[in-house]
């Protein structure tokens, strides 16, 4: 995700602009398009903010070791999918253009990306790319995007409150019931004074619920929606067992008092303070921590135990009105390489988009490194089409049921399973 997980565009405006204005502009393979040139070629690329930091380091990197340019454009996260819609239909896309990954196969679709199958396939290391997102950038059979920047979902203890609340610091939730266990044990032991808490999630956000929730369901060994994201399954079990663990946890005033109003842009912020004894986390939160908080990191599990994650974070392809696609690919093929991804992201902490330097000289350096760049073959990212407009709008199904299940209607869930239903094949 990633501090603002994920975004809270809806991609129903996606699907507006493009219709109002003639569709998306028409698909081209992503050969060599470019006139001979006489010198360097200066590439456009667009970004959002939500991942400016590591796109940044990734162009400035990149600029100061290549004689071609990509000059860059961080536009605001809420209005980046309307900025994208109306440039495909005024065939004005820049020459490079990143997306959250759960968007992609919306842009896919409308063919708004260039084919760089053939490009991805001469890749020494292809099979090595974070799956999740190359699976999200594949669309009937061709590959269109490459993995950019990744968050992944994990869980944060806090291990000063742990050694203070009796629990071994060394030793966080191996499953979601040892989550709420210790979580409950620092509220009775730390908590009287109100200033401290068990754990915290955002109530009333629905890419916070996606982004930590689901893992749970994944690691159990469960599906939040079938494989054509057509069809949810977030109205029975485990996703239900999920839900009435944090329910729980509510009820019994383990989580923060604003959990229930929380709607995400500040969930993220009450652990750096030291509040929070254990929670869910963004991974790209961790280089940021004071320097001082002693952290442990652990996968975010099942009821029962198991492990995955949210792959999160953004996959970036060519435009398919590009007329820099050589140029463009340079760049593109250079974010994923061994420098790129070991001197430039793994340098500054960021999760890698290859799972074989999951390991290298920089993460080798922290444990929990290795651990969250380890989880990025183990997670997953879910195919929807109609993902925005069901899973991220405030005013979506999902976000209702979700609220039912945790602080409402327990009885209302199968009901609104439906409404997610409808939403998904409108």
């Amino acid at each position: 995700m990633l501090k603002k997980l994920p975004a809270l565009a809806v991609a129903a405006l996606l699907a507006t602009s493009l219709a109002a204005c003639g569709g998306g502009a028409e698909e081209t393979p992503a050969t060599s398009q470019e006139p001979a040139a006489a010198g360097p070629t200066t590439v456009t690329m667009w970004t959002r903010a939500a991942t400016q930091a590591q796109s940044e380091r990734l162009v400035k990197a990149y600029n100061a070791s290549h004689k071609n340019q990509v000059k860059m454009t961080v536009i605001p996260t809420d209005n980046y999918q309307p900025r994208i819609a109306a440039a495909a239909g005024a065939k004005q896309l820049p020459d490079i253009f990143a997306s959250d990954v759960v968007f992609v196969p919306n842009y896919t679709s409308q063919g708004l990306f260039a084919d760089i199958s053939d490009r991805i396939a001469a890749l020494p290391f292809k099979d090595s790319l974070a799956p999740s997102h190359m699976t999200l950038g594949t669309y009937e059979g061709r590959q269109y995007t490459l993995p950019h920047t990744l968050d992944l979902s994990v869980w944060f203890w806090n291990k000063d409150l742990y050694e203070k609340a009796g629990l071994d610091p060394e030793k966080g939730p191996a499953s979601l019931k040892e989550f709420a266990e210790q979580a409950t044990t620092v509220q009775e032991k730390l908590g009287a004074d109100g200033k401290v808490h068990g754990t915290f999630f955002g109530g009333n956000c629905g890419g916070c619920y996606v982004f930590t929730f689901w893992p749970s369901v994944w690691a159990a060994g469960g599906e939040v929606m079938n494989a054509d994201g057509t069809e949810s399954a977030v109205g029975s079990s485990p996703m239900t067992d999920v839900f009435s663990i944090y329910r729980g946890l509510y009820e019994n005033k383990v989580s923060g008092p604003t959990t229930k109003e929380e709607q995400g842009p500040t969930w993220t912020g009450f652990f750096p303070k030291g509040e929070i004894g254990v929670m869910p986390m963004p991974s790209t939160t961790l280089g940021s921590m004071p320097a001082e908080m002693k952290i442990g990191v652990a996968p975010i599990a099942g009821p029962d135990g198991g492990e995955s994650t949210f792959v999160g974070g953004d996959s970036v392809g060519i435009s398919s009105t590009s007329t820099n696609v050589d140029a463009a690919w340079e760049f593109l093929s250079w974010s994923v390489s061994d420098e790129a991804q070991v001197e430039v992201m793994a340098k500054n902490k960021d999760v890698l988009a290859r799972v074989d330097l999951a390991n290298n000289k920089y993460s080798a350096e922290d444990p929990r490194v290795v651990l969250i760049n380890s989880l990025v073959g183990k997670g997953r990212t879910p195919y929807a089409l109609k993902f925005g407009e069901t899973f991220n709008d405030p005013q979506g199904p999902w976000l209702r049921l979700a609220r039912e299940a945790v602080f409402g209607d327990v009885a209302k869930v199968a009901e609104l399973n439906e409404t997610i239903n409808q939403s998904l094949t409108q």
